[in-house]
């Protein structure tokens, strides 16, 4: 199954990796997140670090994203572990090694990744033949997104229960759906036990953001529509809590990258930090 293209990650997952792997290896300490095992899976070939979108100055700011965006929803899962919250669902996990990095933690709540189900078959392959295997407490759960099947009700079937408050994250998905799937998302997460929390990223408008990320903002646009996976839904902050709101959530707020600069970045002297009005996130509480 390794060598079969159709079940290999989506590029875009390759790079999170890639990048998540990168901070570790080239940023000094201390770092936002640390996470190599996304390398160990994918198994680059020799000189991936030599790759164009891997240029250490010029994926500073997308590196410092990608890690802060993981690190808050981590954060958010470790404060309430335990608490109110009794489960995890990672929606578009993609190569997400939560599961492996903290089976202390992970392993007191069931975890859902719902995702392509090529892509997962692959990644489900790749944990066993490094050792990782798959404990009884991390279920993947194969959605067809494009297809519209009814991602609910496969993670009902795979074992959550609507019942009880979980957190859906779904960071770097929305940028790909439509306005309608991303509402029917919310009303879906909006729909269920109270308490439960939704943290999920979106992209502003290009016009709206950071001048030091602008351009290669607009590359990597470009790269994704060639790619077949175009950027097709921006957001202002306003916009999308009132869609979060109409959606039927309690309570909605909105974190601004400055916040996560501020939370993560601050102090450090190698000017890694996430530019202004990049990728933010949604926080809505059903």
């Amino acid at each position: 199954m390794r060598n079969d293209q159709t079940a290999a990650p989506e590029s875009t997952a390759v790079r999170v990796a890639l990048w998540r792997a990168l901070h570790v290896e080239i940023d000094p300490p201390p770092h936002v997140l640390e996470d190599e095992i996304g390398l160990k899976l994918i198994a680059p070939e020799e000189g991936w670090r030599n790759r164009p979108d891997m240029d250490p100055h010029g994926t500073r700011p997308f590196r410092a994203s990608i890690v802060a965006r993981a690190r808050f929803v981590e954060d958010m899962v470790l404060e309430q572990v335990g608490r109110s919250i009794q489960q995890y669902v990672i929606l578009g996990a993609g190569l997400d090694t939560f599961a492996q990095r903290k089976p202390d933690i992970a392993s007191r709540l069931p975890i859902f990744e719902v995702d392509r189900p090529g892509p997962q078959v692959w990644k489900q392959q790749r944990l066993h033949e490094l050792g990782f295997g798959i404990p009884d407490w991390l279920r993947f759960v194969p959605v067809d997104f494009e297809a519209g099947e009814d991602w609910l009700k496969s993670l009902t079937a795979s074992g959550f229960d609507a019942g009880k408050p979980a957190i859906v994250a779904a960071t770097g998905v929305s940028m790909y759906l439509t306005r309608e799937a991303i509402a029917a998302t919310l009303r879906r997460v909006a729909s269920l036990a109270h308490g439960t929390t939704l943290a999920m990223t979106f992209l502003l408008p290009l016009e709206l953001s950071d001048a030091e990320l602008r351009q290669g903002a607009q590359q990597a646009e470009k790269g994704a529509r060639a790619s077949g996976t175009p950027f097709i839904s921006f957001f202002t902050p306003e916009e999308m809590l009132t869609l979060a709101r109409e959606c039927g959530f309690r309570e909605v707020r909105h974190v601004p990258a400055t916040a996560l600069s501020q939370r993560y970045f601050a102090g450090r002297s190698d000017g890694l930090r996430l530019p202004d009005n990049s990728e933010e996130f949604l926080v809505a509480t059903a």
